[in-house]
């Protein structure tokens, strides 16, 4: 029953609703992806080339865990229902929501990888995770290699920046524009 007026916690998606763990994903991994980017962004563009090597090793250690909880945000996703979109919502947007979530999904993936396939390329590479342990690498040391991962890395975070700022335009459209309940299904986790 809800405690104190409170809507009782619901761990799953509804059919009309994303569940609390569909939420806290979405929650950790959009502050966490957005963090990375301008993390990225400021060590690379303002640092001198000597203190690069440091921030890359955390920038690293926080990419393995974004590549893991996206992983396991797919297999919860997989799991559960998705929450359906208002009646009378267009075609179009449909189609574009549909986009630029698996986009979003994809392209946060393989930017992760490709910073996966840079460490195991780069000499010295970043798989000491936080000084704890060494997270295996899935390729060896090559300087062209390691060049064109990073160069794929680093174009395809501009894409997913351009796929974020997508995804925030379409939250302000719903929310205040058309006044749809979409935001408050994963915001509020129930449509209004």
């Amino acid at each position: 029953p809800p405690f104190w007026g409170q809507e009782p916690v619901m761990l799953r998606n509804s059919t009309t609703a994303w569940g609390t763990l569909s939420r806290a994903f979405h929650g950790i991994l959009g502050i966490a992806i957005i963090g990375m980017l301008a993390y990225g962004l400021w060590f690379n563009h303002f640092l001198p080339k000597e203190a690069k090597l440091f921030h890359r090793s955390i920038h690293a250690d926080i990419g393995y865990v974004i590549l893991l909880l996206m992983v396991l945000r797919l297999i919860w996703r997989g799991a559960n229902p998705v929450p359906a979109l208002p009646n009378g919502t267009p075609a179009w947007e449909r189609v574009l929501s549909h986009v630029n979530h698996w986009a979003l999904y994809a392209i946060t993936i393989v930017v992760a990888l490709l910073g996966w396939a840079h460490s195991g390329a780069h000499k010295p590479d970043y798989a000491d995770w936080f000084g704890l342990f060494r997270v295996p690498q899935f390729t060896s040391e090559n300087r062209d290699n390691a060049r064109f991962f990073e160069h794929w890395h680093i174009w395809l975070a501009y894409v997913l920046i351009g796929l974020i700022v997508l995804h925030f335009l379409a939250a302000i459209y719903h929310r205040f524009v058309k006044r749809d309940g979409v935001v408050a299904r994963m915001v509020g986790g129930g449509a209004k």
